[in-house]
């Protein structure tokens, strides 16, 4: 009887994690790369048009979700980059491991970028009591990026858990970020418009940018995968 074959490495969480025959990662790989390629196609599209409805109507909300996703495309890339030189086969399983820390600790940093810049458009809008406009083509993109930014998270936790990635498992949570940011902005403009509460988007920014600060300084330091 064939045995299974197994391999032991380090995944950056400071254990030995067990992995399947090496047939299944690369497929792993390919399949986080189809992710990242499919998330930076669609946020630069999101974010061109999400910037111009915001600008038509006046709304801050829909502006901060607009620059949110060109920082989600630089996690993408950054990730890009990552599995990119592992598909290549061009470094050691040592320098895989450096490369992966590095990119753990980008990806950690645009959480905290965002998290940075969602916190002070929150307390701005507070302060100045800014009132964001209805708009449809705003509120129709926000729908549609709920949906699919929820799909894209779970892929990639899946294949972040399959490739004990730390790094991939923070640009997971960016595709989740990036989902609750959508659900926040379309709840600051539909409560605005309906009942005039225009208290309620900042709040629920500020609540997000803790969230991020949280998983920022996790993925910084590296939790256990395995």
């Amino acid at each position: 009887m064939r045995e299974s074959h197994a391999t032991t490495e380090q995944c950056g969480c400071g254990h030995a994690c067990t992995t399947d025959s090496s047939t299944l990662r690369p497929a792993s790989v390919r399949s986080a790369l189809r992710l990242e390629y499919l998330t930076v196609s669609w946020n630069v599209v999101e974010g061109v048009i999400a910037i111009l409805a915001a600008l038509a109507a006046g709304s801050v909300a829909i502006l901060g979700f607009g620059i949110d996703s060109f920082v989600e495309c630089a996690s993408a890339l950054v990730m890009i980059w990552r599995l990119r030189a592992e598909r290549a086969q061009r470094l050691s399983e040592s320098h895989l491991h450096a490369v992966e820390q590095r990119a753990r600790r980008l990806v950690a940093g645009s959480l905290f970028l965002l998290g940075g810049y969602v916190a002070f458009d929150a307390i701005e809008t507070l302060l100045t009591r800014d009132r964001p406009a209805f708009s449809a083509i705003g509120s129709l993109l926000l729908v549609v990026s709920i949906g699919l930014m929820i799909w894209l998270a779970r892929a990639k936790r899946r294949l972040a858990h399959d490739l004990h990635s730390h790094a991939l498992e923070a640009d997971a949570f960016q595709s989740t970020a990036c989902w609750w940011l959508s659900v926040a902005a379309l709840a600051g403009v539909g409560l605005n418009g309906l009942f005039g509460w225009w208290w309620a988007d900042p709040i629920a920014a500020l609540v997000i940018a803790g969230l991020l600060a949280s998983e920022g300084r996790e993925a910084w330091r590296g939790k256990p995968c395995c």
